[in-house]
């Protein structure tokens, strides 16, 4: 068997042009706006197009399905079709469109499988209201005071949106699935990242998703004359984040692993004139690993760090921890079948850790999950630049295609 290039370029294309923006190129469907909405009725069409089965849960999640002959566990795919603000046409997208892909070969070709296959469109993946809000349903792991209290960062309430196009918010609660019914999860992405484009590999069979904790930094100094304090007299907050920042070279080398990355992407220096000696730093950190073991150690040694800088420096530390998700580390069977798949298709692959979260980092929390990664073109994503080649979508949407077969069919079980 093998996937349908040209319907698969077909649904890439048309769904890129829904929340386009003509003037930066860029795609706006951030969840539960009236793009994604469209979105979500465009997938439908597709769905009911191919003559599948389709439904949709009480945290808007799209599903279709492709039934077994028996009532074994079933097996799930997929990805979500939401995006960031001036987004690229394949984060998310790509593993929808794979997935249907997939579904509809495999109805095409007569094979009986075993177990059911279910396509899922996970909501809100990108985080608008600060969470994967599709996946996190789907495990129940939304609660009521968390749908009362999700907002996005302009502060629109999350029921509010979902009222907005007629769903009922505290329905998200029901969408909680038995793990016992399902049987494993595939996920078929881009890579985001350059690893795979370097080494002109085409497929890329991941093995552990990161892991990640993010603080909110406060280093604390006195504002003061730049022309009148003496250097030596100076509690300049900002010396602080740039001791901090030669810092995290080597607390990475001797407390992370070759798998650990940490990012100051934010900062702010107050009271921000040109002519007074900077009062507060607030900056964001952002640390990363496939180990939680490494990520505890990283976080004592950035914190005694840290400490350390601002003593030397007459400074206050603080911080918040925003968010903290552990790392997943994928089926052992599923990647040794997806391994194998990509094998028998002669294929060039990577096994590798995902860098940036995705939903099978959420289910993985219940149930057996695996990814297939592909090329990104530069390594470029969540920007207009995202591309990957086409060649290079087709052999991953085939390894999807022959390890959900795998996982269906008799020597599943």
């Amino acid at each position: 068997m093998q996937v349908n290039l040209e319907r698969i370029k077909a649904d890439i294309l048309e769904l890129s042009q829904i929340g386009r923006n003509s003037e930066d190129h860029g795609i706006y469907r951030m969840a539960f706006t009236d793009a994604d909405i469209e979105g979500k009725r465009w997938l439908i069409d597709r769905i009911q197009a191919a003559g599948l089965p389709n439904a949709m849960d009480g945290a808007a999640n799209i599903s279709a399905t492709l039934a077994g002959k028996t009532d074994l566990p079933r097996v799930l795919v997929g990805s979500h079709i939401d995006t960031v603000p001036c987004a690229g046409a394949l984060d998310g997208t790509l593993g929808v469109v794979a997935g249907l892909e997939c579904l509809r070969c495999l109805k095409e070709s007569g094979v009986q499988l075993e177990r059911t296959i279910e396509l899922i469109a996970f909501s809100d993946e990108e985080g608008r209201f600060g969470g994967m809000f599709g996946s996190q349903s789907v495990c129940g792991q939304i609660n009521p005071e968390m749908i009362a209290t999700m907002t996005d960062m302009n502060g629109v309430p999350l029921q509010d949106e979902m009222a907005r196009h007629g769903y009922d918010p505290v329905a998200a609660l029901d969408a909680a699935r038995d793990p016992e019914a399902l049987h494993c999860y595939l996920e078929m992405h881009i890579e985001q990242g350059p690893v795979l484009d370097r080494l002109q590999k085409s497929v890329g069979v991941v093995d552990q998703i990161t892991g990640l904790f993010t603080w909110s930094v406060r280093l604390k100094g006195e504002a003061n004359h730049a022309g009148t304090t003496p250097m030596d007299m100076r509690h300049d907050a900002f010396m602080g984040l740039a001791d901090f920042a030669h810092e995290i070279p080597r607390i990475l080398e001797e407390n992370g692993s070759d798998r650990s990355r940490a990012t100051i992407g934010k900062a702010q220096i107050l009271p921000g004139a040109t002519n007074t000696v900077p009062g507060l730093v607030e900056f964001a950190l952002d640390v990363r690993d496939t180990s939680m073991e490494v990520l505890e150690e990283l976080a004592d040694a950035f914190r005694k760090a840290l400490s350390a800088i601002a003593r030397r420096r007459s400074l206050m530390f603080e911080f918040e921890q925003k968010s903290l998700i552990s790392p997943v580390t994928c089926g052992v069977s599923i990647v040794k079948a997806i391994q194998q798949q990509t094998e028998k298709l002669q294929l060039e692959y990577e096994i590798m850790p995902s860098g940036a979260a995705h939903d099978a980092q959420i289910m993985g929390r219940m149930i057996p999950v695996g990814m297939i990664f592909v090329p990104s073109k530069s390594g470029q994503s969540h920007s207009p630049a995202e591309w990957t080649a086409w060649q290079d979508i087709e052999a991953g949407a085939n390894v999807l295609l022959h390890s959900l077969a795998e996982m269906a069919g008799p020597s599943a079980e």
